[in-house]
C-alpha cells in the first residue's frame, strides 16, 4: 500500500468467499432451531469449521478461499447457537455438551444417515467444541479433528482475566466501518481483508433504532447515517426514550453476543480438555500461535507422537484469520499425508519439523 494512502474498511459481503450459504433445521422437543451455515467446494471430505467465542462462521471466509485452492474438499463453516444468524430457542445455553449436540444435529439433518468423511476444524472455543463432539461419537463419519490455538492450560489461566479484556471492547460502534477500523486496530484480527467480512458477523444493529420512515438508508449491508432534527411535540414522557434512541443512533452497532454473561459455561468449554483430545482416536493435528502455550499433558503427547502440531509464529489468538493461507497450508498438508483429501493446483506438501 503506498503511503499516505487510506486503508478501506469498508465490510465485504460472504459470498466473495463462500459458495453458498444455507439455514438449517435441526427439530427438537420445543420446534425447529435453525443454523446457519456457509459451504463450498463439490467434492472430497468435509471440512466443519467452528469459530471461537463472539465470532461467527465468517471467520473463516479467508481460510475457506485458501484451501479450497490446494485440495480438494467441502467447506462447511457454521454459526454456532448464539453467535452469528443462527436462530435457537434457547440461545442462552452454551454449554459444551448443548454445543456438541447441535453439532452432531446439524450433520445428521445435512447428510442423513450416510454422511460424508468429516474433519472437524476449530478455532478456541469451536476448538473444544469440537474436541467434545468427537468425544462423545457425535460425527459417525468423523476422519481427524484440528485445535486451532485452544490449550487447556493457557485457557484456564487467562479466564481470569477475559472479563477484563471484555470490559475493555467498546461496547457499540457507529458503523461496520467503525467497527472493521477497531477490530483491527486494536489487533483482535490483525488481517485487515479477514476483518472486512468476518466483522459483520460479530455485530448487530441495535434493536429500535429504525423507523418506518426510514430515518436511516441500508445499501448493501451498510447502514447510512442521515443527520436530520427531527422537530415535534413529544411528550415529557417520551424524552429519556428519545435520548436513548438518540445514543443509538450515533452508535447503532452492538455485538452480537454478550459474552461477559456465558461465564458459567468457560470451565465447561476447556477444563480437562487436553486428555480428551488426546483420547480422540482420530489424527489429530493442533496449530497455536505459539508454542508456550503448550500444557504438560499435551508436551507429553507431542513427545509420544499422539498429535501433529504446528506454530505459525506472528498470529494473534485468531491464527486462522491472522495468517489464512499459513492455516490453509498445514490443514492441506495434513490432509494428503493421511491420505484423506487429493491436492489441486499444483499444491506441494510441506512437512513441519514438529
Amino acid at each position: 500500500m503506498s503511503p499516505g494512502r487510506k486503508r478501506d474498511f469498508s465490510p465485504v459481503s460472504w459470498s466473495q468467499y463462500f459458495e453458498s450459504m444455507e439455514d438449517v433445521e435441526v427439530e427438537n422437543e420445543t420446534g425447529k432451531d435453525i443454523f446457519r451455515v456457509y459451504k463450498s467446494g463439490s467434492e472430497g471430505p468435509v471440512l466443519l469449521l467452528l469459530h471461537g467465542g463472539g465470532h461467527s462462521a465468517l471467520s473463516w471466509a479467508v481460510f475457506t478461499a485458501a484451501i479450497i485452492s490446494r485440495v480438494q474438499c467441502r467447506i462447511v463453516a457454521l454459526d454456532l447457537r448464539g453467535h452469528g444468524e443462527t436462530k435457537v430457542k434457547n440461545s442462552e445455553d452454551l454449554s459444551a455438551e448443548t454445543m456438541a449436540k447441535d453439532v452432531g444435529n446439524v450433520v445428521e439433518a445435512m447428510y442423513g444417515d450416510l454422511p460424508p468423511p468429516i474433519m472437524l476444524i476449530g478455532h478456541s472455543m469451536g476448538g473444544a467444541i469440537a474436541v467434545h463432539t468427537a468425544s462423545s461419537n457425535l460425527v459417525p463419519s468423523l476422519l481427524g479433528l484440528c485445535m486451532i490455538d485452544v490449550v487447556e492450560g493457557t485457557a484456564m489461566d487467562a479466564l481470569n482475566s477475559m472479563q477484563n479484556f471484555l470490559r475493555g471492547r467498546p461496547k457499540t460502534f457507529k458503523s461496520l466501518e467503525n467497527a472493521i477500523e477497531w477490530s483491527v486496530k486494536s489487533g483482535q484480527i490483525r488481517n485487515l481483508e479477514s476483518a472486512r467480512v468476518s466483522m459483520v458477523g460479530q455485530v448487530k444493529q441495535c434493536e429500535g433504532i429504525t423507523s418506518p420512515e426510514g430515518s436511516k438508508s441500508i445499501v448493501e449491508g451498510i447502514i447510512e447515517e442521515e443527520e436530520e432534527d427531527e422537530e415535534g411535540s413529544e411528550s415529557v414522557n417520551k424524552r429519556k426514550k428519545e435520548d436513548d434512541m438518540e445514543t443509538k443512533k450515533d452508535h447503532p452497532y452492538t455485538w452480537r453476543i454478550e459474552l461477559a454473561k456465558t461465564e458459567k459455561y468457560w470451565d465447561g468449554w476447556f477444563r480437562g480438555l487436553s486428555n480428551l483430545f488426546l483420547s480422540c482416536p482420530i489424527p489429530k493435528l493442533l496449530l497455536l500461535a505459539g508454542v508456550d502455550r503448550l500444557d504438560k499433558d499435551l508436551t507429553i503427547g507431542q513427545m509420544q507422537g499422539k498429535f501433529q502440531m504446528q506454530v505459525l509464529p506472528q498470529c494473534g489468538h485468531a491464527v486462522h484469520e491472522d495468517a489464512p493461507d499459513k492455516v490453509a497450508e498445514a490443514v492441506a498438508t495434513f490432509l494428503i499425508r493421511h491420505r484423506f483429501a487429493e491436492p489441486i493446483g499444483g499444491f506441494q506438501c510441506v512437512f513441519p519439523g514438529c
